[in-house]
């Protein structure tokens, strides 16, 4: 089954590393944005985004098929491919 799968991160954030080798791990494809490193409008746009469903604007936040998880939930993750 196809997964809709987005990863929010900031380059510099080892959680954010752990989770993109997680979902790697797990072989899932997915969309990574690194929003620190988009520019002006582009970046302002994706953090108007992400606080849309994470209004704390914390990283990682990973997108399962609609479900939300904020932080590196190995847990949570799994359970959400899961339901796929």
């Amino acid at each position: 089954m196809e997964n809709d799968i987005k990863l929010y991160a900031l380059s510099t954030c080892i959680h954010c590393k752990n989770a993109k080798e997680f979902l790697e791990k797990c072989g899932v494809e997915y969309d990574c944005v690194y929003v620190d490193e988009l520019q002006g409008d582009e970046r302002q746009k994706m953090v108007e985004e992400i606080k849309k469903i994470n209004p704390k604007l914390s990283f990682p936040t990973v997108i399962v098929n609609g479900t939300i998880i904020v932080g590196f939930k190995k847990d949570l993750i799994t359970e959400a491919l899961k339901q796929s």
